[in-house]
């Protein structure tokens, strides 16, 4: 006779603990997307540093233009691909606000691509969060600017190829040479220690803005099990053996380390 698992109900307020910075809006993401989780990692972020009182959330096109629902900050919509300009010009007038773009691959590598770089090169003191999952996912899967070589998408059915669709997109590398970036990090959330590593580098993005030292930029590898035609632990199991390769995971510029050590070795 197999045993049946009892769940506590009464007690699920103590297993599961919404951040103030969370909405109670119900998620409207595709089963085992990484949106969800990558929200509640910003949100978390928000609630540790107090920052929800002064925050704002731009959001561009793509699947983050859900993400003004599930933010308990302030928010607005940009243009596809313009959240950096729409940062730019609010966190120039509202300097003490905390700034933040929550933006995709398709977004922001393709027709953003020169906003982001822009805003970088002039060290503009915002926040992005990238979500990179290699394809366009609102607008029925076409191969994006991340789209891995011989990745098949709704406008690569054969496979991407260099001859016709050029090589991947390494964003990271790219602004990892602009002078004007604070802190630039690419993570995933692939087990529950990566998870953790994903927040700390989101928490000093944040930082970075909150010390006035420049740009920051998260790159957080993600899944799309829907258009990867994939199930949702098949598609985390992608990330690691498919996207990974092409994008590593790594820490590019802290700048806010490098801060925290200057004052320390000033206090020896």
């Amino acid at each position: 006779m197999s045993k049946s698992t009892h769940i506590d109900t009464d007690n699920m307020e103590a297993i599961y603990h919404k951040p103030e910075a969370f909405t109670e809006t119900p998620m409207r993401y595709c089963p085992g997307c990484t949106h969800g989780l990558a929200h509640r990692l910003v949100a978390e972020v928000i609630d540790e540093l107090d920052i929800q009182h002064r925050t704002i959330c731009i959001a561009s096109v793509g699947c983050s233009v859900y993400a003004y629902e599930y933010f308990a900050t302030d928010a607005t919509q940009a243009a596809h691909g313009r959240a950096p300009a729409v940062a730019t010009g609010i966190k120039r007038v509202r300097p003490d606000n905390i700034v933040f773009t929550y933006q995709g691959d398709g977004d922001l590598a393709a027709i953003g691509l020169a906003e982001v770089v822009h805003a970088a090169a002039r060290a503009e003191n915002f926040t992005v969060l990238f979500l990179n999952n290699a394809v366009f996912g609102m607008t029925q899967g076409q191969m994006a600017p991340t789209t891995l070589l011989g990745q098949k998408t709704t406008t690569t059915p054969q496979g991407r190829s260099i001859e016709r669709g050029g090589y991947p997109l390494n964003v990271c590398e790219i602004l990892a040479t602009i002078p004007g970036v604070a802190y630039l990090a690419r993570e995933t959330m692939t087990s529950p220690k990566r998870v953790m590593h994903a927040k700390r580098s989101i928490r000093r993005a944040f930082e970075a803005q909150i010390q006035g030292l420049g740009f920051s930029l998260v790159e957080l590898v993600s899944s799309c099990p829907t258009w990867w035609g994939l199930k949702p632990l098949e598609a985390l199991k992608h990330i690691e053996e498919k996207m990974l390769p092409q994008y590593p995971l790594k820490v590019f510029v802290d700048k806010v380390s490098q801060a925290s050590e200057a004052v320390a070795e000033g206090g020896d």
